[in-house]
């Protein structure tokens, strides 16, 4: 299943590399060692393996920065990072630099990693698994699915036993308060429960001179609202990915998240808000899932009409096609009792 297969390993520890090393040899793979990042990114510079591993805690550069230039560098290998931690920030920011897998050490069972390799191995041949990233996979349950191995299970257990932890790694998800593209500014405000599961909020600036975005109301899913919001998640960027970073519609955005999220068995209905906004017409097409709001442009105010929440049949809310202006303006949700959340576009000099 194994053989042939090329696989570098980026581990500093010589007596845990020499053991996965060993394991990999008898499955008849072609292995390749580096002890830490640096010979790691010139190993790949020589050769591109069919699969990396690699550890976070290493000296000379970390896994982190290392996992970082290969995201950037190299982001057709997958990766599948093994850590002596399961914190969940680290697991936030590995899972944003699209890694496919994160195991912790010490792994018991040598087969746990076999399961893993093979995993992801098969998802990178496999026309329909090709578009599911490790969020997806990681959270999958159920004995219907079929895409999650034993090795995984602690993730899930942990999300649904554990709220703080799962609280923890949607909020590590989040990204930049603040982010630039050409004249236009977007920033983001978010005054939030600490008791509560968070509203989560992603954006993409896109090529064409759109910035597609999206929020999720974690609290309305219930104990698979993690899970759901990660599957969210993985769709958005997954379907981006593969339109090339150009969106023609936000109906078809929502479409397709609404088959993933009857294809996995596991997701529950939450309520959600997607957006394009386009730079240079000035327009924001928006698509109420369950949560309504307000955009404030100047002095007037448009208001926002929740509709069927996600995964109910949102794709079938109407698209709602607002003017901004020169000036940006600013969307304010509503429908929320335990956030207050608002997103604003505007021009910088």
């Amino acid at each position: 299943m194994l053989k042939g297969k090329n696989i570098l390993i980026v581990e500093d520890d010589p007596v845990f590399r020499t053991m996965i090393v060993g394991f990999l040899n008898s499955q008849g793979c072609q292995v390749r060692e580096a002890e830490d990042g640096l010979v790691g990114l010139r190993a790949l510079k020589d050769n591109i393996p069919d699969l990396l591993l690699c550890d976070l805690a290493m000296p000379v550069m970390t896994g982190m920065e290392f996992v970082e230039e290969v995201a950037l560098q190299y982001p057709m290998i997958p990766v599948i990072v093994i850590s002596g931690t399961g914190n969940m920030t680290d697991v936030a920011q590995v899972l944003r630099l699209g890694v496919k897998d994160f195991l912790i050490k010490p792994i018991d069972n040598i087969m746990t990693l076999k399961s893993a390799i093979v995993s992801v191995l098969n998802m990178q041949d496999s026309a329909q698994q090709k578009q599911q990233d490790f969020s997806q996979r990681w959270v999958m349950g159920g004995d219907d699915s079929g895409l999650v191995e034993e090795e995984l299970q602690w993730h899930i257990s942990e999300l649904k036993n554990d709220p703080r932890a799962a609280r923890e790694l949607l909020m590590g998800l989040m990204p930049d308060l603040q982010s630039r593209c050409g004249r236009w500014k977007l920033s983001y405000r978010a005054l939030q429960s600490a008791e509560m599961s968070p509203v989560i909020f992603d954006y993409i600036w896109l090529i064409d001179g759109q910035l597609a975005f999206y929020m999720v109301d974690t609290s309305s899913g219930g104990e698979n609202s993690t899970a759901t919001a990660l599957l969210i998640r993985a769709c958005f960027n997954d379907f981006l990915r593969r339109q090339g970073n150009y969106l023609s519609s936000v109906q078809h955005l929502v479409t397709q998240i609404e088959l993933g999220l009857q294809y996995s068995g596991y997701a529950t209905p939450v309520k959600g808000l997607f957006g394009v906004f386009n730079l240079a017409e000035k327009q924001l097409h928006l698509i109420a899932a369950g949560i309504g709001g307000k955009l404030q442009v100047n002095d007037h105010c448009a208001m926002i009409t929740a509709g069927q929440w996600l995964g109910d049949g949102a794709c079938n809310n109407p698209l709602v096609i607002l003017p901004m202006s020169d000036d940006g303006a600013r969307l304010s949700l509503s429908d929320i009792n335990h956030a207050n959340f608002s997103v604003n576009f505007e021009t910088v000099t």
